[in-house]
């Protein structure tokens, strides 16, 4: 339960008591892929596509983290690197391949069916995420926003990987990862009055 501290009309705080972390964040809504927070400041920046750059070559290697490099010098606004653990739903995918197991008649290639069944049921059991990539930054002006975003896509681009603008869903991803360690919630992140 957090504790919120409120201006009476005589100026002295008082304490109030709050069950919801909602209504001390800044946080008004989440539409247009950017958290508009309550002095109406726009979060927004883009989603970088995971890509493991240590099985390439030692100069390919290289090549990237000097991009990565240049890439950071040219940023000339504050921004913010943030690293999310989005959760995996099997659920479509295992009952395909149990529909598949259920179809097949060859011994050998349900053999393969169902060890690709117990591994998923093991993934499952241990609640695997996909590691996600975020590039934040906060303005209010939507031109400055959209050229940011061009320039933080067209950076990461020289530098070998593959960027987006970040949409509603990744937003509510990033603050569910801030506010319950990972966990989704069902009913929605950010509510408005």
């Amino acid at each position: 339960m957090a504790q919120v501290k409120k201006e009476s009309k005589n100026n002295t705080q008082v304490k109030a008591t709050t069950n919801w972390t909602e209504d001390w964040l800044p946080v008004k809504s989440i539409q247009n892929n950017c958290i508009i927070t309550k002095s109406n400041l726009k979060v927004t920046g883009v989603k970088i596509t995971p890509r493991n750059i240590f099985i390439l070559d030692l100069d390919s290697q290289n090549r990237v983290l000097t991009g990565l490099k240049n890439f950071y010098n040219m940023l000339d606004f504050e921004f913010w690197l943030v690293v999310a653990d989005r959760p995996v739903d099997l659920s479509v995918y295992m009952s395909q391949l149990q529909l598949l197991y259920n179809e097949t008649q060859s011994q050998a290639i349900r053999k393969l069916i169902a060890q690709d069944l117990d591994k998923g049921t093991s993934f499952i059991r241990n609640n695997i995420v996909d590691t996600e990539y975020y590039f934040l930054f906060k303005d209010k002006d939507q031109d400055v926003i959209d050229k940011k975003i061009r320039l933080m896509i067209n950076g990461l681009a020289t530098c070998g990987l593959n960027a987006s603008q970040v949409n509603n869903e990744d937003l509510r991803v990033i603050l569910d990862n801030f506010l319950n360690g990972g966990t989704k919630t069902e009913f929605g992140t950010v509510m408005s009055i």
